[in-house]
């Protein structure tokens, strides 16, 4: 995938953060059970194999309060385990300092994208909102990351399969040489 494939306002954002020492990202859903963590567990993945871990600050947030504490669910650390991922994070809300603290904010889909922009205290920081589907470049009838959590186990492996191509072109955007 190449920053052309990205609307303007994205790859303007890409493009600042290329040069930025620390690059803090938080993948957000409703209930940060599935999507986030997951996307939040693929993408240190992607960092750790490329040798990145001091570059990038990950975590991930749900726009809803249903899960608070929780790990993420069972089924999706299940299929993560079957790829090589341990999925571990503790289910978090977004909080309005989330708008400060990080660089890029990735909602899953059009629901948590517009929650997110209805939370964003200022015009600023509702730049750093782009959605996941903007880094998905499979071919697929997606244009969101769909919600396995009422789905049966392909409902999970599609996500994952989203997101390990989401997270491996938004880290190749974020890399200085990238064209």
């Amino acid at each position: 995938m190449t920053d052309s494939n990205l609307n303007d306002k994205t790859r303007e954002l890409i493009h600042t953060l290329r040069d930025k020492e620390k690059i803090r990202i938080l993948f957000v859903c409703l209930g940060n059970i599935c999507r986030s963590p997951a996307a939040d567990g693929v993408m240190n993945a992607v960092v750790r194999a490329n040798g990145a871990e001091a570059r990038f600050e990950i975590d991930s947030a749900g726009t809803g309060n249903y899960h608070i504490g929780d790990l993420p669910d069972r089924r999706m650390r299940v299929h993560g385990a079957r790829r090589g991922y341990t999925f571990d994070h503790i289910c978090r809300q977004v909080r309005p300092s989330d708008f400060d603290n990080f660089d890029l904010i990735i909602p899953m889909d059009a629901s948590n994208e517009r929650n997110l922009h209805a939370l964003a205290p200022t015009t600023e920081a509702e730049r750093k909102i782009v959605p996941m589907a903007q880094f998905i470049d499979l071919s697929s009838r997606y244009d969101y990351v769909p919600d396995p959590y009422y789905e049966g186990a392909e409902g999970f492996e599609l996500v994952l399969d989203l997101l390990e191509n989401g997270c491996d072109n938004l880290f190749q955007l974020l890399q200085t040489n990238s064209k």
